[in-house]
């Protein structure tokens, strides 16, 4: 049995331990998106597999909780030494697209494997039919480059070199990859020496208690927090702009539900499979770590000693209907599953703000969108792949604080590559690179605001990738009074004769001196804007965050010369309208949802739900072609069985089930005895 004070010291070790992993990696990279923006991870597992340590300040924060068994289990033998690997998102649900290389090494101690160092990095590209291999547009796995189910890259510490050839003859910049997998190798055998340092200290039977007893600490933890939360369901709904290339929205719906000290995660009503590659691969895990990361920021946020580890996952139980866009059958592609993933933690923050109000935070802007640059290096010609920057918005108004600028909330482990390493690495020239004024949502808590970006390329066919581009249909919402955030955009030559605007592509061809600008959205306000101390606006207008504009308008704050006209301020809040309801949506998605009602997209789920997985997107596709001009249950209704008869080859469907009775998605809560 270890002491509260011993085990703190096991748990500070570990933490170190991964601490110096990452930091070998970081040192050790060869791409900027792993030594600058920092997308890799690494942990330590106990023998299940499961995490039970991770950084803190470094890497991806997705991956507390992430369970290893169902890849570790799918290698025989395994000896001193061996250093495995995958990618395949179908295999062990590990890895969860193409460019996630998952490395593990198996830590012996008697000839006894106590631990496993593991983590993973994003590659620049892992072949596939577009540059960086990620693109909303495809539309099947095979499209998004080569995989390797789980095998051993390096059996007993030597590489296969066979192996290598084929990652590097399938891959469009091979240098970086090869130097990112050696760095990430390194980083596992820095996490070998620091697991045997602590077995030699606390002995191999204390060592393995020891990190049973961390599991079971975070486990409590999160327990202790979910008791703290009013026993209820609630009932959440956000969209992500389009399911496919200028296609439908996307609808993700959770109904959360609280019973003392667990939780259960219902995504059931979720959009289906989708024909794009906005699926996110869980193989319907009740725990995978994807559909738990919101589940992390919350728990973090209301406790910011919790241990981070696979046993704060233990209250919680999702469902993820197979054949949905969060549980999608292969060959489904998988790429974007970060843009639904992003979308996903909304969901969830929304679901909480209820049971909680006091203590959440609006929404963050909800779209990392992560730019990758294909061009030719006119000066040593030579093709150039790189991932040039993120373009992250701001974090939600928070209960006693403005939102995060920039880079905010559960966006803000991206880090930004400064501009003259990008300039100095990369054919192309930075026009603009800020914070984006008025995109923040107003509130008594402000929005964080919004990055813009702009940069010139210099050769022809020069090809960009924005993944994760949303959020420039529906915007981030705003609570209790708090107003939703500007939306997001991309612009080809903005201000020029020859303008493009993009909406919601995240690909783009240019020419030499063509101009690409990107905004993300900002994110939402809370509290009444009219509640935020005139000084504070006037304060945000000199720092270039407000207009003078959005400071009248949005707040009722009058400045004269930079200063506040106090009198004509308290006269223009007299007159001001102030909102209603927990949620602020934007004019947007109050339009969408006068046609597209909570009961309507229930019975439309449902309807899908009972088709095979191959209809259901086909279906929806034909479904939303037939509802211009008309709303509510009884006209989708009517467009089902329009489209039942064009395609008689549809199997039979059951009878049109019967318009439910739900709790509107963010509109109420049921508190007291959880159903």
């Amino acid at each position: 049995m270890f002491d509260k004070m011993t085990l703190r010291v096991l748990a500070n070790h570990a933490r170190g331990a991964a601490e110096t992993m990452a930091h070998t990696l970081q040192r050790t990279a060869h791409s900027a998106f792993i030594k600058e923006t920092q997308d890799f991870t690494v942990m330590l597992m106990d023998r299940a597999g499961d995490t039970f340590a991770v950084p803190m300040e470094q890497g991806a924060t997705w991956y507390p909780g992430m369970a290893w068994g169902g890849v570790l289990e799918m290698i025989d033998d395994y000896r001193p030494g061996d250093i495995c690997f995958t990618n395949d998102p179908y295999s062990g649900y590990v890895a969860t697209h193409a460019p996630d290389t998952h490395l593990w090494k198996p830590v012996f101690v008697d000839d006894d494997i106590v631990a496993w160092t593991g983590g993973h990095i994003h590659n620049t590209d892992m072949g596939g039919a577009v540059p960086a291999s990620l693109s909303r547009s495809l539309t099947e796995i095979h499209q998004e480059g080569i995989r390797f189910p789980p095998m051993k890259l390096a059996p007993e510490g030597r590489f296969d070199e066979t192996i290598l050839r084929v990652m590097t003859t399938n891959v469009r910049k091979p240098d970086l990859n090869l130097g990112d997998i050696k760095a990430l190798v390194g980083a596992l055998n820095t996490g070998e020496r620091k697991v045997l340092a602590m077995v030699e200290r606390f002995g191999k039977r204390g060592f393995i208690d020891g990190v049973a007893a961390l599991m079971d600490h975070g486990e409590a933890q999160a327990r202790d927090v979910l008791r703290s939360i009013p026993d209820g369901r609630y009932v959440f709904a956000d969209y992500a702009d389009e399911d496919s290339d200028e296609g439908n929205p996307c609808r993700l719906k959770l109904t959360l539900t609280i019973r003392d000290n667990e939780a259960v995660l219902d995504f059931t009503g979720s959009d289906p499979q989708l024909g794009s590659s906005l699926n996110a691969p869980t193989g319907g895990n009740p725990r995978h770590t994807i559909l738990l990361v919101g589940i992390y920021y919350v728990l973090y946020t209301l406790n910011p000693q919790i241990t981070l580890n696979t046993g704060i996952t233990r209250p919680f139980t999702c469902i993820a209907p197979e054949g949905t866009v969060l549980n999608p059958v292969s060959p489904a592609a998988v790429g974007m599953r970060s843009l639904t993933c992003a979308r996903l933690r909304s969901v969830i923050f929304g679901a909480f703000s209820q049971a909680i109000p006091e203590r959440m935070p609006a929404a963050p802007a909800g779209n990392n969108c992560i730019v990758n640059v294909m061009t030719r290096d006119e000066r040593t010609q030579k093709t150039v792949i790189a991932a040039v920057n993120p373009v992250v918005g701001g974090g939600g108004g928070m209960p006693d604080r403005d939102g995060t600028n920039g880079s905010g909330a559960d966006a803000a482990y991206l880090m930004n590559t400064p501009i003259e390493i990008t300039e100095a690495e990369v054919p192309l020239e930075f026009v603009k690179y800020g914070l984006a004024r008025d995109s923040g949502g107003p509130g008594r808590w402000r929005g964080g605001l919004a990055t813009e970006m702009a940069f010139r390329v210099f050769a022809p066919d020069s090809r960009i990738t924005a993944r994760n581009r949303d959020r420039s249909k529906f915007r981030p919402w705003g609570v209790l009074g708090g107003r939703a955030a500007g939306l997001a955009d991309m612009v080809v030559n903005p201000g020029e004769a020859g303008e493009r605007r993009m909406g919601s592509k995240d690909t783009a061809i240019l020419g030499p001196g063509d101009v690409l600008s990107l905004r993300s959205a900002g994110g939402g306000g809370r509290g009444d804007p009219m509640d935020r101390e005139p000084w504070r606006v006037a304060q945000d207008v000199r720092r270039g965050y407000v207009s003078l504009v959005e400071a009248e308008r949005s707040y009722g704050v009058v400045l004269r010369e930079g200063e506040v006209d106090v009198a004509a301020t308290e006269a223009l809040r007299r007159k001001a309208v102030r909102l209603e309801g927990h949620f602020h949506y934007g004019p947007e998605r109050e339009a969408y949802q006068s046609q597209w009602t909570d009961e309507a997209y229930d019975v439309l789920t449902e309807i899908l739900a009972d088709l095979p997985v191959h209809w259901r997107f086909f279906t929806k596709t034909e479904i939303f072609r037939r509802m211009d001009g008309r709303r509510g249950v009884d006209d989708l209704l009517l467009a089902f069985e329009e489209v039942c008869a064009r395609f008689p080859e549809l199997p039979a469907p059951p009878a049109p089930p019967a318009p439910p009775t739900p709790v509107p998605a963010g509109r109420a809560v049921v508190r007291g005895a959880a159903e």
